[in-house]
This record gives C-alpha cells, sequence and structure tokens, in this order.
C-alpha cells in the first residue's frame, strides 16, 4: 500500500478494533495519548463495530460485505482514518477492495484511500522518524513484523521509532519474517501447525532474552503470550504504541 497516495489530516478518526474493545482497551488509550502529543485531535465514531476481516479469512464474504458497509459509513467523510493495528488497516485498504472488486463501492474505496496504521501514520503520514522518548532504564526490545504489515510501512515505522527511543536497543533475532502462526481463522483451523510456528518465533526471540516483545499487530502478541505462558517461559509484551507513550513524560 502506498505511503505517499493517502491523505494526511490532523483530525483523525479512531477505528477501535474488536481487540482493543475485548482484550486491550490501553493500546487505544495509548493512540490517543501518543497522537494527541503529537498534536493530533482524534474522534472515535461510537457506533463502529468491526472491519469485517473475522468473517472474510472464514470464506463468508456475504456477511463480511455487511459489516465492511457498515465499517465504511461509520468512517465516512474526509478525515483519515487510524487504526492500532496492521490487520485490520490491511483489511481496508486491501481486504476490502478484494471483496468488491467485482461491484466497486465507492464508500469502500473512499475508506481504503483514508485509512492508516498508527505507526505509519506517525512516520509516513506526519513526517516524524525520530520518537522524543527515554527508557528510564535500558531496554532491550524485541519488534515482531506482522504478516498484514507487509509491503506497507508500519514496518519500517516502528524500527525508526523503536531504534530512536533513548535507552532502547531494538534485537536482530532468526527468522525475523517469519509469520508467528496465529493468522486469524488460520490458528483455529490448524491449531496444532499455528503452535508450531509460534513457539519456533518464541524460540528465536528468546534466545536473545529481550525486555519485552513488541508487535503492530495485537493479535501477535495474544498468541504468542498465551503459547509463552503455557510454556513457562512467559516475556514482557506490549503493542509499539504503547512503547511509544511509555517513554514520553506524560
Amino acid at each position: 500500500m502506498s505511503t505517499t497516495a493517502r491523505p494526511v489530516t490532523k483530525r483523525v478518526l479512531l477505528m477501535g478494533t474488536c481487540l482493543c474493545d475485548a482484550f486491550y482497551d490501553d493500546v487505544a488509550k495509548a493512540t490517543v495519548q501518543v497522537l494527541e502529543h503529537l498534536g493530533v485531535t482524534v474522534e472515535f465514531p461510537e457506533n463502529q463495530t468491526c472491519c469485517g476481516q473475522p468473517a472474510f479469512n472464514s470464506g463468508d464474504w456475504a456477511t463480511s460485505r455487511k459489516v465492511a458497509k457498515h465499517c465504511a459509513s461509520v468512517f465516512s467523510g474526509d478525515q483519515s482514518v487510524v487504526v492500532p493495528s496492521g490487520s485490520c488497516a490491511a483489511m481496508n485498504f486491501h481486504g476490502n477492495l478484494l471483496q468488491f472488486e467485482e461491484h466497486p463501492d465507492a464508500s469502500i474505496d473512499s475508506l481504503a484511500k483514508r485509512t492508516w496504521e498508527v505507526l505509519d501514520f506517525i512516520v509516513n503520514g506526519l513526517g516524524i522518524t525520530a520518537w522524543p522518548g527515554e527508557f528510564k532504564e535500558p531496554t532491550k526490545i524485541a519488534f515482531h513484523r506482522s504478516c498484514h504489515s507487509r509491503g506497507t510501512g508500519t514496518g519500517e515505522a516502528a524500527m525508526a521509532l523503536l531504534s530512536s527511543i533513548k535507552n532502547s536497543e531494538v534485537l536482530a533475532f532468526g527468522q525475523a519474517e517469519q509469520c508467528c502462526g496465529f493468522g486469524g481463522t488460520f490458528s483455529v483451523t490448524f491449531p496444532h501447525i499455528s503452535g508450531r510456528m509460534g513457539s519456533l518465533k518464541l524460540d528465536h526471540v528468546l534466545e536473545h532474552k529481550p525486555d519485552v516483545l513488541t508487535s503492530g499487530d495485537m493479535s501477535c502478541l495474544m498468541h504468542l503470550d498465551g503459547l509463552a505462558r503455557v510454556q513457562g517461559r512467559a516475556v514482557p509484551y506490549k503493542h509499539v504504541i504503547q512503547l511509544l507513550r511509555d517513554s514520553l513524560p506524560i
């Protein structure tokens, strides 16, 4: 997804995502705090639900299209739509276009063109390439690049911001580009393969003894944390936006 073709507004609509709603409300809170720190006004449409990805990934495109249409209606207008999730952002600007390919819809096209994953928005939208934060203690960070952020500006944006925080060290680990095994409904349909993939990812990450595991996707972190705790090798984890917020004196 091109980072240059999308409009950038300083008044944005926040898509909270299902995982923020159900499990990670602090990720949504951190997103608001970081954006407001950068002088961005954040609005939260309260009638938002889901982007339609779960039904889409399960092959139920008819249901997914209904959900996507509602999403496009809720986030209508000309403001940038910011999402603290690589997978939900990718659904907006790729998955929905795919499922409406035979019958183009102007509202879906508009949402696709205005959607930004939050880290991509900060770096490639607002032009902030270094983060003015500092950790109180030296902090080793393992950054997991999620599959859904491939081909977007999210991965490099996250790396630029994390590595610029004072007292941070972003670790290099083996097979960094490999999937964690979650894959949404893939982990339900193929749980054993999913678990093996996640365990392999953890092997590479934990070999370097990070202080925190991070990603731009809460679903990946949820998957890896669940495996790590069951296996008795839990590691602290946070979304990248939480680390950015926590490094600021706010």
